[in-house]
């Protein structure tokens, strides 16, 4: 990636609804140039997809929060495979560290994210479960 795909990127990073002729124009390039690439970057698979990112308002009645997971090595497939029957589990990350399984939830209300995490915490192979809610947004610079 140089220079040109990274400013392409990083524009749709904040409207990945901006037209074709609107990049060209912010970028100083031709429109079939602009076109050329993101042909080229979601072949390659840099770009995966086009999203929706929520504001706040639509937030609003959700409640986020993370559970840090500690797990047997030999269970993780079948973990992974029963969180994902979980439709409250938006993504499970694995890390390095002290835990094995970073997951990041959206239910609710504090009961659902009770039960959740009771759910969690009875699959089998888990061995620890530590949940932090997410209280407010300072910074999200994500992808």
């Amino acid at each position: 990636m140089d220079e040109l795909d990274q400013a392409i990127i990083g524009l749709l990073s904040s409207d990945a609804r901006m037209s074709l002729s609107t990049l060209a124009r912010r970028l100083k390039v031709a429109r079939s140039t602009v076109q050329a690439r993101l042909e080229r970057l979601e072949t390659s698979g840099v770009i995966a997809g086009y999203t929706v990112k929520l504001g706040e308002a639509a937030r609003a009645g959700r409640l986020r929060a993370s559970a840090l997971l500690e797990i047997e090595p030999r269970a993780q497939a079948a973990i992974l495979s029963r969180l994902k029957s979980i439709p409250e589990v938006e993504r499970v990350l694995t890390t390095s560290g002290r835990v094995d399984l970073l997951l990041q939830l959206a239910v609710s209300s504090t009961q659902q994210l009770d039960k959740v995490l009771d759910d969690i915490g009875g699959i089998p192979g888990v061995q620890s479960t530590e949940s932090l809610i997410h209280l407010s947004t300072k910074l999200d610079r994500a992808v």
